[in-house]
């Protein structure tokens, strides 16, 4: 796979070449290394994929190192970022070679580049980026992350009080029931062994008329049998062992072992006695056991459980219960904490609300000076604050904030992206990127055409600004004007060669002469004279004295 390999140094790098196809592909390549839509029209003929590679030094860019810390990626001082796509559509990105979502690469993307390009979806159409830019003016970032967390957790402690008072009938039908239940089960004594008591009591009681003749039977057997009985059977075994002179050890032992059955024989008549004088059928009683096992048993289908687990299931309902009671006290208790958090975000959030009311007019200011000397006569940017509804919270603050523009005296103020067209959009951003970039925390800036529709002294106060701008960091300028491109710190020129089956595009980083010939072609055209070459080292020199 062929590879272009491109490295921009720090400071103000202009881009420029004689077709604006090759420096579209190096735009186009940074956009989808930062997760925008993948082309797959922009893979060479032939191939079935591209592979595109940005790497970033995020040393110095603690906000970077941040989000690749929260995001479980490994944040060294290397940010390497990858994007590979497939002519059939497939894509798939990658942060520090670990996989990720395209969503990622975005959100990663907004903190190390501002991509400034002449299409609708660029970031000063949208207000959370006004909002941003006028923190940084006013180097109240930190404060509006605060606000955001007092936001966040008011948001979350009220969310939970409104659920709960929601649910409030619910919870007072659910605690009825609750008791009802427990008191239901407490009449009972649910403890398993009990149960088993009571279950083999039924049994006995059902079966009280048989156990009486049995136990008869066997005391006639162990002892009253007339014609024969245990007790007597023992008793004359013992006899003839008794009259027996020079008894066999066997018999010795056998003797022994009757002598102790008669005995247990003797404990076995007893305790049948004790059972047939003590044991009686009791309809009453079985029927009170039946009924009570009955209401038990009901309980365990009612409860869908076994009955030996009915007082487990006591337990689990009176520790609701509990939890339901303490309710209102817990309500009270988290009603002064979402009180407390409020009062707690309102004084942050009142506080960042003054500090962007006293820098809007100041930001203001500042933009609508770099507009004039950009020819734009007459153009007015306002930083337009409007209070949100009382008591409305948002996490971002009290207030929207917009930036709106005039580009004619007399005209209403409206939105930019309703007014400004889109070289009128470069210069606006360029104009706000200078007053900004005191305490911007994005570290690259690309311009595409900030140029577009100005010439001469504009086009060389533009290159002065961003020449500006690339003292404080890094930027990078696609251009037509020689007057930019004069004063960038670093020079690239694009170059696209076509025959019948291919084309192939090429950057190359010029050095001084090389720079001063390219700045004659731009002053020239395609001829380029000795005087052409004399004008553009003036040019130069001028800019980089």
């Amino acid at each position: 796979m062929e590879a272009l390999e491109i490295e921009f140094s720090k400071g103000t790098t202009a881009i420029t070449g004689e077709t604006g196809a090759g420096k579209s592909l190096i735009l186009d390549a940074l956009s989808m290394a930062l997760g925008d839509r993948a082309d797959s029209s922009t893979i060479r003929q032939g191939k079935d994929r591209a592979q595109i590679t940005a790497s970033f030094d995020v040393s110095a860019i603690s906000e970077a190192k941040h989000w690749l810390d929260n995001h479980d990626f490994t944040a060294e001082d290397e940010c390497i970022l990858r994007r590979i796509y497939t002519t059939e559509g497939r894509s798939r990105g990658y942060i520090n070679g670990q996989p990720c979502t395209m969503q990622q690469l975005q959100q990663l993307g907004d903190v190390l580049v501002d991509l400034h390009s002449q299409h609708e979806h660029q970031s000063l159409l949208r207000r959370n980026t006004h909002r941003k830019l006028l923190d940084e003016f006013n180097a109240s970032t930190e404060l509006a992350s605060q606000v955001t967390d007092c936001f966040q957790d008011w948001h979350q402690a009220a969310k939970v009080l409104n659920d709960l008072a929601e649910r409030s009938d619910e919870l007072i039908a659910r605690r009825e029931l609750l008791q009802f239940q427990v008191e239901e089960l407490q009449e009972f004594n649910l403890e398993s062994s009990y149960l088993q008591q009571l279950e083999q009591e039924q049994n006995n009681l059902a079966n009280a008329e048989q156990i009486i003749q049995d136990s008869q039977k066997l005391l006639a057997i162990s002892d009253q049998g007339e014609s024969f009985n245990l007790r007597e059977g023992f008793n004359q075994s013992l006899s003839i062992l008794g009259q027996l002179k020079h008894k066999p050890e066997a018999l010795i032992e056998a003797e022994q072992l009757l002598e102790s059955g008669l005995i247990q024989v003797d404990e076995a008549v007893r305790c049948i006695e004790q059972h047939i004088d003590r044991f009686e059928a009791n309809p009453q009683r079985l029927q009170q056991i039946e009924d009570e096992l009955g209401l038990i048993f009901q309980l365990g289908r009612k409860h869908r459980v076994d009955t030996c687990q009915l007082s487990k299931k006591l337990v689990e309902l009176k520790s609701e219960l509990e939890q339901l009671t303490a309710g209102d006290q817990n309500m009270d208790a988290l009603q002064q904490q979402v009180d407390q958090l409020a009062k707690k975000y309102q004084k942050n959030a009142t506080k960042l609300s003054l500090v962007r009311q006293q820098g809007a007019a100041k930001m203001s200011q500042g933009i609508n000076q770099q507009l004039q000397q950009l020819s734009m006569e007459g153009a007015e940017l306002l930083v337009q604050i409007t209070p949100l509804e009382e008591n409305s919270f948002k996490s971002y603050g009290l207030e929207d904030i917009e930036l709106v523009i005039s580009t004619n005296p007399g005209q209403a103020h409206k939105p930019l992206a309703k007014v400004a067209s889109g070289g009128e959009l470069s210069r606006v951003s360029l104009a706000i990127q200078v007053v900004a970039a005191a305490n911007s925390s994005i570290p690259t800036i690309v311009f595409d055409e900030v140029d577009v529709g100005i010439g001469g002294s504009t086009a060389d106060i533009v290159g002065k600004l961003l020449k500006q701008l690339g003292d404080r960091g890094q930027v990078i300028s696609v251009t037509h004007q020689p007057q930019v491109a004069a004063h960038a710190h670093q020079h690239y020129v694009v170059s696209k060669i076509t025959d019948n089956s291919s084309a192939e595009s090429s950057i190359v980083n010029l050095n001084q002469s090389q720079r001063i010939e390219e700045l004659a072609r731009m002053l020239g055209g395609a001829k380029v004279t000795q005087q052409t070459l004399s004008h553009a080292s003036e040019l130069f020199d001028l800019a980089t004295s």
